[in-house]
């Protein structure tokens, strides 16, 4: 579990970095804002981003998912709002931002390893 969490945490450092890196708009101060921006960023994925999700189904349903876009952004823009030093201009530059970060997030996590296994539960054969 903590191996998972902490591979997580390195994916989103790398996203927010390819983000930053890709896009003139995302800046951060330091290595060590980013990487603080990439474990504020995880915490709001797993605390916030459920009850928001759950809150907005009936419109992720009516717009056949494209709402669930949304959600994501959001979750980039309050990590935004909690971490001084990393910032992203405007809009338009935060959908970037999004479709970067779940691109690579994407990539990476595809690869072999990259999700921890779990245990089998088997009942006695």
């Amino acid at each position: 579990m903590i191996v998972g969490m902490l591979l997580r945490w390195a994916v989103n450092v790398a996203a927010l970095w390819v983000a930053a890196a890709a896009l003139d708009g995302v800046r951060y101060e330091d290595f060590g804002t980013l990487v603080l921006a990439a474990a504020v960023f995880g915490m709001v994925n797993f605390a916030i981003r459920p009850l928001v999700t759950i809150l907005s189904i009936p419109l992720i349903i009516l717009t056949l998912g494209i709402a669930y876009f949304f959600v994501n952004l959001l979750m980039l823009i309050l990590t935004e709002a909690l971490v001084s030093g990393f910032e992203i201009d405007g809009f338009w530059t935060a959908v970037g931002a999004t479709i970067i970060v779940w691109l690579v997030n994407a990539v990476l996590g595809a690869l072999p390893g990259s999700v921890e296994p779990r245990p089998s539960r088997s009942r006695g054969t």
